[in-house]
């Protein structure tokens, strides 16, 4: 029997119900596993730890918006943390997100080193080696390849994790760098959901760490095609029903295309769905779509992806996303652009699509 601690910044969501089935798929396998998160909801026993309170994490907010440390704060919360695991006693740390304004990573990482534990770093996104950004493909930047911010300033200082400060970038690099590359070669793994990810990883100042690829997988008990009366309260009929799902909705995952494609289809043949907007951008919609804000039901969601007739994900950039395999685990066929690894989460049937813009409008007319 081993000891397993997973470490993400909220508990739900893709990147938390990642780890929150591993934690339980551990604890039916036998082992001894706990949980621990910044953001959302209180633990459900005694397995379970929200370590951050919510004053900490909507300073550790204002502090990132003004020196742009993101990663860097979280003092107290962090040493609540590291209490834990000293109780705990872990043979293998998980980490997922580190960041999301919850968490001091040089704290955490100054206890993995002195720790004889191994570490499975599941990287989500491109953060863990940049200066300051999530994802670079939408801005075309490559300056993580060599040291962010030494030759320009940050193209994407407004994206997550905002902030005003454009001198931290530089300073964010160096600091991730010698912190993420202090655990020695043989105690830390990083995985990967894509193959397009991993490229990424081994090009970066990580490259000298193993790499595996474990593509993200969706609970198949409750994402499975699920009757509802949604057409009939919404008011779509017999309507073709294109959905879409993201949280938060920006142009980069593509909401200026589902409000290009209301303009281009028949709003008496077609119904386009989108989930997870904030109340503002449901009031900005169109004529003929209709928008719900998010929900964290995952049985509504599956009522919702099984009475669509297609999904579509324009995002620009994403590493596996997840959405489109709760879709087509719902028995819903997919379009989504061939970006990042998202034609990596396409099915063999032949039903979904990897593809631009206008092949995804044409598609959409055709099966219609």
């Amino acid at each position: 029997m081993a000891v397993y601690a997973h470490i993400n910044s909220v508990p739900n969501g893709s990147t938390g119900g990642i780890m929150m089935r591993r934690h339980r798929e551990l604890l039916e396998a036998g082992h001894e596993s706990h949980a621990f998160w910044g953001r959302g909801r209180r633990g459900g026993d005694d397995r379970e730890h929200r370590f951050a309170t919510d004053a900490e994490v909507n300073f550790d907010v204002l502090q990132t918006r003004l020196d742009g440390r993101a990663g860097f704060h979280s003092k107290v919360a962090t040493g609540r943390l590291l209490s834990k695991l000293d109780e705990v006693r872990p043979d293998v740390v998980c980490l997922h997100n580190l960041h999301g304004y919850y968490l001091n990573i040089e704290m955490l990482f100054e206890w993995l080193v002195g720790h004889d534990c191994h570490v499975e770093w599941t990287l989500h996104d491109c953060w863990a080696f940049t200066g300051h950004c999530a994802h670079f493909t939408y801005a075309e930047c490559e300056q993580w390849r060599s040291h962010c911010a030494y030759s320009g300033g940050c193209p994407q200082l407004d994206t997550y994790p905002k902030t005003i400060c454009g001198r931290s970038c530089f300073r964010n690099f160096t600091d991730k760098r010698r912190i993420f590359t202090s655990v020695p070669l043989e105690r830390m793994t990083l995985i990967t959901p894509s193959h397009w990810l991993e490229g990424l990883v081994r090009q970066s100042f990580l490259g000298g760490y193993p790499v595996e690829v474990r593509h993200n997988t969706v609970d198949k008990s409750v994402f499975k095609p699920t009757p509802s009366d949604f057409r009939e309260r919404y008011g779509i009929g017999d309507r073709f029903m294109i959905l879409g799902v993201a949280s938060p909705w920006t142009d980069r995952k593509g909401l200026g295309d589902f409000v290009r494609l209301a303009g281009e289809l028949d709003s008496d043949k077609f119904a386009i769905v989108l989930v997870g907007l904030s109340e503002r951008q449901v009031r900005a919609l169109p004529e003929g779509v209709i928008g719900l804000t998010r929900t964290d039901s995952p049985q509504e969601l599956a009522e919702i992806y099984s009475t669509a007739d297609i999904f579509f994900n324009p995002t620009r950039e994403d590493n596996y996303p997840t959405v489109n395999l709760e879709a087509e685990a719902c028995g819903t066929p997919v379009l989504t652009y061939l970006t990042g690894g998202c034609s990596e989460t396409i099915g063999l049937d032949g039903s979904s699509t990897a593809c631009d813009y206008d092949s995804a409008l044409t598609i959409i007319r055709d099966i219609r």
